[in-house]
């Protein structure tokens, strides 16, 4: 994927979550929370090696009673630097501009000060990245210009994919106020020092996420019974988890935009808000499959899912789900599948052409004229396949469960996440596993991918069949879409 790819973030830094046409978040700086909602524009500008993403912010109190209001403009720039030879990038995130105003009453807090760094390691893998990064920044303002200031020290860390079937990030986001300030004496008393100190956590996570959806025809005199649809969908959510000073009310003291004026006093307000919103989903009708020979085959939803999708390409009334897959045929549809599509070099003149060596094929067994070669080349250069010890590739040599198992698994990029060798796979069968697919099975099962039959085992040298193929790149998709999606939302946001 291209170093400047956008990635799904929550917007900015402050825990806030949009849609369409709103966006919300939680105000901490008079000392109490106060929700503000309003509009927020966002646009982006990328190279090859930098991105600039500008934020504008015009909110106001969702709470009506409440005088107030937000301005702020940012703009972020990221640099990026590619490490060749290892598949990774590393994402650098300063802040380039900033201004922001907030009005609580009589009170104006504006920002004066915005450091702010952030850090991210990418992992290129063939299927999906991989990133997790660290920040910190730190917020100041005045408070009506020389009445006080408010220092805001940030710090988390982000987590997050990116594939064709899903894209999430997720923020954890620590931030401590310290609030120093000199109120204004009434006449005959003395000026009173207002201060507090107070935390808060924020969980932010922004997901899209690509479904597959039967959608059934309900008219009797049709060609076709139902289709597929593939429905993309994105929501964020945030969650705030705050201690603050608790707030007494009195004549005096900080203006909550509402009338009201509040001091500190020794006790905390602990309280924990939830915000969400969801995008509009965006609806695509796909092919129809007509195949003749699946109905009622265990596999028929697997396989026209598929179909649907183009991954798999027949053109006939025939799938013949019940014999043996090539390796070829298998390599392309988990390419397609995971829309990972080869590599096009630029067409050269015909001098050029004349003059530059002849293209030799990675395979002594497949021709540069093959119309698969393209997909197999490009699987061979990254790393998904690798071939025998004498240079030959086999396409049309039968799958087998083990050769399937491996492919997926160096897709995903997670063939190093087995143990030192000398673990056990697991399945009940593990002696007759060939050692070059011990870790990717090892890894399969672990994660979900595969499962072994009622006894136990995983059958490595077992023929794949077309339907058993396609329900096995099936599983792959669906974890591409829901399980990654869980383990970089839920699972964080639910044990954090």
């Amino acid at each position: 994927m291209a170093s400047s790819v956008a990635y799904a973030e929550p917007p900015e830094f402050s825990g806030g979550v949009s849609n369409e046409y709103e966006y919300e978040e939680v105000v901490f700086i008079s000392g109490k929370p106060i929700r503000f909602i309003g509009e927020m524009d966002m646009s982006e500008s990328a190279k090859e090696e930098e991105k600039k993403t500008s934020y504008k912010f015009k909110l106001a109190p969702a709470d009506k009673s409440i005088d107030g209001s937000l301005t702020r403009t940012i703009t972020l720039v990221t640099t990026y630097k590619k490490w060749d030879g290892k598949g990774q990038t590393s994402a650098d995130t300063t802040v380039d501009k900033y201004s922001e105003k907030i009005e609580l009453g009589k009170d104006k807090y504006e920002l004066k000060d915005f450091q702010f760094s952030k850090s991210d390691i990418v992992d290129n893998r063939p299927a999906s990245d991989f990133y997790s990064g660290n920040l910190k920044g730190r917020k100041y303002y005045t408070i009506n210009k020389d009445e006080g200031t408010v220092t805001v020290d940030i710090s988390g860390a982000d987590t997050g994919y990116k594939n064709f079937w899903g894209d999430t990030g997720t923020n954890i986001i620590d931030m401590t106020f310290d609030y120093e300030r000199k109120l204004a004496a009434a006449e005959g008393e003395k000026e009173q020092d207002v201060s507090w100190t107070g935390t808060a956590r924020i969980l932010a996570s922004d997901s899209m996420m690509k479904t597959l959806r039967y959608s059934p025809n309900d008219a009797s005199l049709s060609s076709f019974s139902g289709g597929n649809m593939r429905i993309t969908g994105r929501d964020m959510t945030s969650r705030y988890t705050y201690e603050l000073p608790e707030m007494e009310e009195g004549t005096a003291g900080i203006d909550q935009g509402d009338g009201k004026f509040a001091a500190p006093e020794g006790d905390s307000d602990k309280g924990t808000i939830e915000l969400s919103k969801s995008m509009v989903p965006r609806l695509e009708r796909l092919a129809l499959p007509k195949f003749r020979d699946l109905s009622g085959h265990w596999a028929q939803t697997h396989i026209e899912k598929l179909y649907s999708l183009e991954v798999l390409e027949e053109g006939g009334d025939f799938f013949t789900p019940d014999v043996p897959m090539t390796r070829a045929e298998y390599i392309k549809a988990v390419m397609k599948a995971c829309n990972i599509r080869p590599s096009m070099e630029a067409k050269k003149s015909a001098r050029a052409s004349r003059k530059a060596p002849k293209e030799e094929s990675v395979f002594e067994d497949v021709s540069i004229s093959d119309e698969d070669y393209a997909y197999i080349k490009d699987a061979y250069n990254k790393g998904i396949v690798k071939g025998s010890q004498n240079g030959m590739f086999r396409p049309g040599a039968s799958l087998t469960r083990a050769e399937a198992i491996t492919i997926l698994v160096r897709a995903l990029g997670f063939e190093s996440k087995a143990p030192t060798p000398g673990f056990a796979s697991g399945f009940s069968d593990d002696r007759k596993i060939q050692a070059w697919a011990k870790a990717s099975i090892y890894v399969a099962r672990e994660i979900g991918l595969v499962q072994g039959d009622s006894q136990g085992r995983v059958n490595p040298d077992s023929i794949m069949k077309r339907s058993e193929a396609s329900a096995m790149i099936v599983r792959l998709l669906e974890f591409m879409q829901r399980d990654l999606q869980r383990d970089y939302r839920e699972d964080i946001v639910n044990f954090k």
